[in-house]
């Protein structure tokens, strides 16, 4: 008997294997494999082909562009288009500013390297089919080397062709005309090491098919690892709940499978500080356009603790709230709103919203808001009133009022010397709150890398077939986000995109 179940036990578990399709892993061969395919692995991958080289791409997301398609222009030092307007941003000039900003704490050499290439690489996108339609600055009045990009020749058609957008549809496009193969839906998982070389990538297809992708070099382009609050809480110890914008999936895929390899990480705790928002909040919405105005800013207490232009450069307003703790209301006066409907803003928030833009969905934004009760927005007739509803010391509220009142009279600022031209009333009712928290736009730290973009590890000596860029590889900068040189973040994604492929075919010994 017991030999007779054995049987049909035997026979049920062969029925049960041929019914269920077991998961073969499938084997690809490539040249250069990219992990990510955003701005860095895009270009990366475009490199790679002109270099002579077969290209693989993988991609978690359903669609090509990550963070990319949210900016709109890139860096560049001594570009064509800048000499020929006579626009003086010499490369010296900004290896200094980015070395200085961040008190020599970045990698020197990969900045050098970034600046260097960053002309040569606007005549490269031109090439490609990218366009310029002007230079203008990163933060209001800095230097100008934001190479903002026109909309493309298809944006009739499709009205996703613009800004950098264009570019990744360009990217794309380059990649799949010229034999690359973009693998979407397909994450990388792990990297394959061999007598600590890498020599390959396994990745998973969303049918959940293992891949196994044999390759001379590995391009590590994730984007970092905004959307993963373990890291976030690990790494970025003084705001861990900063809110992401822009960024989906962003789970430290690329710098996890780096480190499992023995690659060493640099500048973890940095972030891309934005200008403080609200969750689900698009970066061109007019009731945060108002708050963010460089008017008249609080503490929960009700205290003001910033030059409030110092939204001017947005990482330093970002900090600046950081250091309260994370949490500021925004206050205006009725004035000051009819100022914005009726004249426009003073400062502007990038191409989203335009200096002199008329807030003209202002109030059906903040009454819509109002309306949900969810303590993000607040209106009343007199302070007092305002500092209830707000939890707020109406002492302390008043007293600040009052202060902020007598410089907008004076045209002096005691307490934290701000421009006169910003300093405003709040006296005249209903009186207007926003609540603020921190922003950003990515993490900025990763993998320590060389100038030539090579994975180190921890005694700093290269990973052979190993290769991280854009915001998967750290040293670019200090602790803050440097908005002195506008477009850094995009141009140093394509800048170490094309630096990573230009020596991953070096050390391939690929020459076309």
């Amino acid at each position: 008997m017991k030999r007779f179940c054995g049987k049909i036990g035997l026979a049920l578990a062969l029925v049960t294997a041929m019914a269920v399709p077991a998961l073969a892993e499938k084997t690809m061969d490539t040249d250069v494999a990219i992990i990510g395919a955003g701005t860095s692995g895009l270009a990366a991958a475009v490199q790679a082909l002109q270099g002579g080289a077969k290209v693989i791409v993988l991609e978690k997301q359903p669609k090509v562009g990550g963070t990319g398609s949210f900016c709109e222009g890139v860096f560049a030092a001594e570009s064509k288009i800048q000499k020929r307007i006579g626009i003086d941003v010499s490369k010296s000039f900004a290896f200094k500013l980015i070395m200085n900003y961040s008190h020599w704490k970045a990698n020197g050499a990969l900045a050098k390297a970034f600046v260097d290439k960053s002309a040569e690489t606007i005549d490269w996108l031109d090439d490609l089919g990218v366009k310029i339609e002007y230079v203008g600055v990163g933060g209001f009045g800095g230097p100008l080397t934001w190479h903002v990009i026109a909309p493309g020749p298809d944006l009739v058609k499709d009205p996703r062709d613009f800004h950098c957008q264009r570019m990744i549809n360009v990217f794309n496009k380059y990649v799949l005309d010229h034999g690359g193969k973009i693998l979407l839906e397909t994450p990388g998982t792990e990297l394959i090491s061999e007598n600590g070389k890498v020599v390959g990538v396994v990745a998973k297809d969303k049918s959940g098919e293992k891949i196994r992708i044999n390759a001379k070099a590995v391009v590590v382009a994730t984007g970092g690892f905004a959307n993963n609050k373990e890291m976030m809480k690990k790494y970025v110890k003084d705001y861990p709940d900063v809110i992401p914008v822009g960024q989906i999936g962003k789970d430290g895929d690329g710098i996890r499978m780096a480190e499992a390899v023995g690659a060493s990480l640099e500048g973890m705790s940095t972030v891309q500080a934005y200008r403080p928002g609200l969750a689900g909040f698009h970066p061109a919405d007019q009731m945060i356009a108002l708050a963010v105005q460089p008017y008249f800013w609080v503490t929960p207490r009700g205290e003001r603790y910033t030059d409030e232009s110092s939204i001017e450069y947005w990482p330093y307003a970002g900090n600046a709230l950081t250091r309260v703790g994370g949490t500021t209301y925004a206050i205006y006066d009725d004035a000051t709103r009819k100022f914005a409907v009726e004249k426009g803003i003073e400062m502007p928030l990038g191409e989203w919203v335009l200096q002199g833009t008329k807030l003209t969905k202002w109030e059906d934004a903040f009454n819509k808001e109002l309306a949900r009760k969810r303590g993000n927005v607040f209106k009343a007739t007199t302070i007092e009133d305002l500092a209830k509803q707000l939890g707020m010391d109406a002492a302390v509220l008043k007293a600040s009022v009052e202060k902020m009142n007598k410089a907008a009279a004076t045209r002096e600022d005691t307490e934290f010397n701000k421009q006169a031209k910003f300093l405003r009333p709040v006296a005249t009712p209903p009186f207007y709150a926003t609540k603020l928290l921190p922003r950003h736009l990515g993490t900025l730290g990763g993998v320590k890398v060389t100038a030539e973009a090579e994975a180190v590890n921890t005694k700093g000596v290269p990973i052979p077939g190993l290769y991280a860029v854009g915001t998967d590889s750290g040293g670019m900068y200090g602790d803050s986000y440097d908005l002195l040189l506008g477009g850094g973040t995009a141009g140093y994604a394509i800048n170490s995109g094309r630096i990573a492929a230009e020596n991953a075919l070096k050390y391939a010994g690929i020459t076309k």
